[in-house]
């Protein structure tokens, strides 16, 4: 079910995140650095079933691996400490982010050859748009 998000993706446009990193708590300073960053996401799956998602730009490469539905500690790229669970939800590749009693979701779901990211805090929903690299 995992293996649609294989690959690498290209960022290609990116709706309302600003409000969603406004949302979540994060500086000014930080999502100035986070509107201009334009990431690769690369996402692998090893034969042990460890998923790895890295968004890789200019400005910073950050890496996570996990299993599914096994709980994990993450720093986010803004320096939060968070406990991440990703979990297949209607073919969706579903994370959900808590830290200091708030959460957010992330879902992640490949259409028509897109990824979509949607990310939600509470009535805020971003989404960012990334097409397979060649």
């Amino acid at each position: 079910m995992v293996e649609q998000f294989v690959g690498k993706w290209t960022l290609v446009s990116s709706e309302n995140f600003d409000e969603y990193m406004k949302a979540v708590g994060m500086s000014f300073a930080t999502r100035q650095m986070g509107n201009l960053a334009k990431p690769n996401l690369v996402i692998s799956v090893g034969d042990d079933g460890v998923i790895s998602i890295k968004a890789e730009s200019t400005l910073k490469t950050t890496a996570i691996k996990f299993k599914l539905n096994e709980e994990f500690d993450e720093t986010t790229a803004d320096g939060r400490s968070a406990r991440s669970i990703f979990t297949i939800e209607n073919g969706k590749l579903v994370q959900k982010q808590s830290w200091d009693g708030k959460i957010t979701t992330l879902e992640r779901e490949v259409q028509d050859g897109k990824l979509t990211a949607k990310c939600i805090m509470e009535n805020v929903v971003a989404v960012r748009t990334y097409e397979k690299a060649a």
